[in-house]
């Protein structure tokens, strides 16, 4: 069995990086144009929590005068990936990614700024530590619920995210 070598300075090395605005826009720009233009923000990110924002904007509305669902579908799989992007950043050995599902139900219209939470940062990074341990691929879902202004709940999500360590055969 191969331990996991995530250290926390690894996990706090990346917290670091996406807190600080101008180099998450700058990595938004090169690697997601799309979440740039929506200005999805980091509220806050640490080892259990992420919170991630989408304004209600020209770019993000839809004909309904609200935002549109597809921007806040990338808000919540943004809160739940970053968990997963800490958990597997400068990892050895390397673990893949992916979302193979997604789930949404919508309560109200999100007429204004939608703050995503996903709180399942533990157990994502055991089902990572699981998929290197055994040496097979794992999935969990992760669960975001949107919030508008009011802490009225305006979406939830249930992202389903595979891991799989590479050159581990």
């Amino acid at each position: 069995m191969q331990a996991l070598v995530t250290t926390n300075s690894s996990a706090k090395t990346f917290f670091n990086l996406v807190n600080n605005p101008i180099k998450f826009r700058l990595f938004l720009l090169q690697k997601l144009p799309a979440a740039y233009f929506a200005a999805l923000r980091v509220e806050e990110v640490n080892e259990e929590v992420a919170i991630i924002s989408v304004p209600f904007k020209w770019f993000t509305k839809n004909p309904f005068r609200s935002t549109y669902f597809a921007c806040l579908s990338m808000a919540a799989e943004m809160s739940t990936g970053i968990l997963a992007l800490a958990n597997i950043y400068k990892l050895k050995p390397a673990v893949s990614m992916l979302i193979v599902s997604m789930e949404g139900k919508f309560y109200k219209k999100a007429t204004g700024k939608t703050k995503f939470v996903c709180k399942d940062g533990l157990a994502i990074k055991e089902t990572i530590q699981k998929a290197i341990s055994s040496k097979e691929s794992q999935t969990i879902t992760a669960k975001s619920i949107g919030y508008n202004a009011d802490n009225e709940i305006v979406a939830e999500f249930l992202c389903t995210w595979s891991f799989k360590a590479k050159g581990i055969n």
